[in-house]
């Protein structure tokens, strides 16, 4: 069993060539910022996978790897443990990201002009993927009642036009903290069968999904949506790998999967990375139980966060999260725009959240907050926003 003192553990982070430490203060422009921020976590990885990494290097031998089909192995194993779906080893492509697979995918499978649907909020790369490969940007933002999430599908029907070739789904959603329902999967991707939409599903926090929430990857739901549908995974989340750029696409359709790897192939892009595929394989095969008390530990923070903000902070409120270690806190009684936030913030708070206009318009009067860190880390960001809280005036 793991106890929860590995997660309680500090560990000094500054001065390692860390984007969460080390250019907090530069990109948000204020002196001696918490990093509450970007999605990694702030906790060693397990054991087993730091102990193989070890053995690999002290083999001092880094030269040209090969694909090995035990990753195969342990991904088909991950995948029907944990989301109860059957997939064929050959179905699964490697790559360096989830962000990169998702930009690969727009520019092998969609022309310039072509319109993408994003749900938002939503992660604000997503914007830039679209943008950046010149495809129009097709927003459906999610309804929001003060206290959850849901689809627009009403809404969504209504924005598909001709030129509509593609959505990309959020599954749990980050930033939003839901873990779409199996109805509400189904209902969309109706859709996209309806109006030939290929389906790409960002998948990397499916492991992050609290008790009473399953993650259910929507091509899973019928060998017809599994047809048009790109599932972008990757351990990275879950195991913080995310500076190692491990990720994979699970792709059924043999034509579809055949024409993204020779797109890889092509820009030479297609070789494995051999600390890579080796803490696939290892946090996949031994990583259960330490994933276990990750949850739970998170979990406990979110508590936490939520009692404080309640008791302490009461014009600010957090959303429930289903799945992921990010949370979405609603801002809008705090009396402040948005960009007096951001300054109050990091002037006043010294806290570094990520502001929830990135995210998009609907996003304006929230922040996201990580809190895959120790708790004593997240009680100082409490301590922190409280004594920045208390020195603001409210109207009675």
């Amino acid at each position: 069993m793991i106890s929860r003192t590995v997660f309680d553990q500090v560990i000094e982070r500054k001065q390692t060539a860390s984007a969460k430490w080390d250019a907090v203060d530069q990109l948000f422009q204020g002196e001696d910022l918490l990093p509450m921020w970007v999605a990694d976590m702030d906790f060693r990885a397990p054991q087993p996978v730091i102990d193989a990494l070890k053995e690999r290097v002290e083999h001092g031998v880094f030269g040209y790897p090969v694909h090995s089909p035990s990753v195969d192995a342990a991904v088909k194993h991950w995948v029907k443990r944990h989301y109860d779906w059957e997939i064929r080893e050959s179905d699964i492509v490697y790559t360096s990201g989830v962000v990169p697979t998702i930009s690969y995918i727009i520019e092998a499978f969609t022309a310039v002009g072509d319109e993408i649907v994003i749900q938002t909020p939503v992660y604000y790369p997503f914007y830039q993927l679209v943008n950046n490969n010149e495809r129009t940007l097709v927003k459906n933002p999610l309804r929001f009642d003060g206290e959850t999430y849901t689809m627009d599908l009403e809404h969504l029907s209504s924005v598909i036009s001709e030129k509509a070739k593609m959505l990309i789904l959020c599954n749990p959603h980050n930033p939003v903290g839901r873990v779409w329902r199996k109805e509400e999967l189904e209902k969309i991707a109706e859709l996209c069968v309806k109006h030939d939409l290929l389906l790409v599903s960002d998948e990397i926090h499916a492991d992050l999904v609290f008790e009473g929430k399953k993650h259910i990857p929507i091509a899973s739901l019928s060998a017809e949506v599994a047809s048009r549908t790109f599932t972008c995974l990757a351990p990275s989340k879950t195991f913080n790998l995310a500076g190692l750029q491990t990720s994979y696409c699970v792709i059924r359709n043999d034509k579809y999967r055949a024409r993204l790897q020779k797109y890889l192939k092509k820009r030479f892009m297609g070789m494995s990375n051999s600390f890579a595929e080796l803490v696939t394989e290892v946090a996949y095969n031994q990583g259960d139980e330490w994933l276990l008390a990750l949850r739970k530990y998170v979990w406990d923070n979110y508590l936490y966060v939520k009692d404080t903000l309640e008791t302490s902070m009461p014009r600010l409120s957090v959303l429930e999260p289903e799945g992921t270690y990010l949370l979405w806190i609603d801002c809008s009684r705090l009396g402040l725009t948005a960009s007096e936030r951001k300054k109050w913030l990091v002037d006043e708070a010294k806290v570094a959240m990520n502001h929830g206009e990135i995210f998009g318009v609907e996003g304006q009067s929230f922040e996201r907050m990580n809190i895959a860190c120790p708790r004593v880390t997240v009680e100082e960001a409490m301590r922190r926003l409280k004594r920045a809280y208390d020195a603001l005036t409210f109207d009675s």
